[in-house]
């Protein structure tokens, strides 16, 4: 075999394969999934069935009805919002617990979603990105307050939208 031969065979060999490429990152997608996102989800799922079982979401659902009655939800739906701002996955599987549970419908998790992923996560995020950032702390109350007022509007955005489909 030549010297030209043998480069190109190794040059071949060193060139990653499309199959070997996707199967290590789905392997990572799998892993960022089960470790990351999983317990949050499992976490939100065990709150709603807690908070049910011991009668306080009924208990939030008569303190917070005139809140989320603005939106045509009923009063439990805030601790969705509340396991979103905490973990966007926690949001997503307090909203199907509670859907699960019969207490939210369809409608209810469309005006949902997009709060949801507006404020998801906003507690993780603030430490993550702005205080690597060095971002001055007093700017961190008017960020939650834009994204929280977003939110709120997302939600008579979806609210229209529900009533027109």
């Amino acid at each position: 075999m030549t010297t030209t031969e043998t480069q190109n065979v190794k040059a071949h060999a060193s060139k990653p394969n499309v199959l070997d490429m996707f199967v290590a990152g789905a392997r990572r997608g799998f892993t960022i999934g089960t470790t990351n996102m999983l317990p949050n989800v499992i976490m939100a799922f065990v709150i709603i069935k807690a908070l049910n079982v011991t009668g306080l979401l009924k208990l939030f659902g008569v303190i917070f009805q005139p809140v989320m009655g603005l939106w045509g939800l009923p009063g439990e739906a805030v601790t969705v919002l509340v396991s979103a701002f905490l973990s966007m996955g926690g949001g997503v599987g307090a909203a199907a617990g509670l859907f699960t549970s019969g207490i939210l419908g369809r409608s209810d998790i469309t005006i949902l979603m997009p709060a949801i992923y507006l404020i998801g996560s906003l507690v993780q995020y603030l430490g993550r990105c702005l205080g690597t950032a060095e971002v001055n702390t007093r700017y961190y109350v008017p960020i939650i307050v834009i994204c929280i007022i977003n939110a709120l509007l997302a939600m008579w955005v979806m609210k229209v939208l529900v009533a027109f489909f």
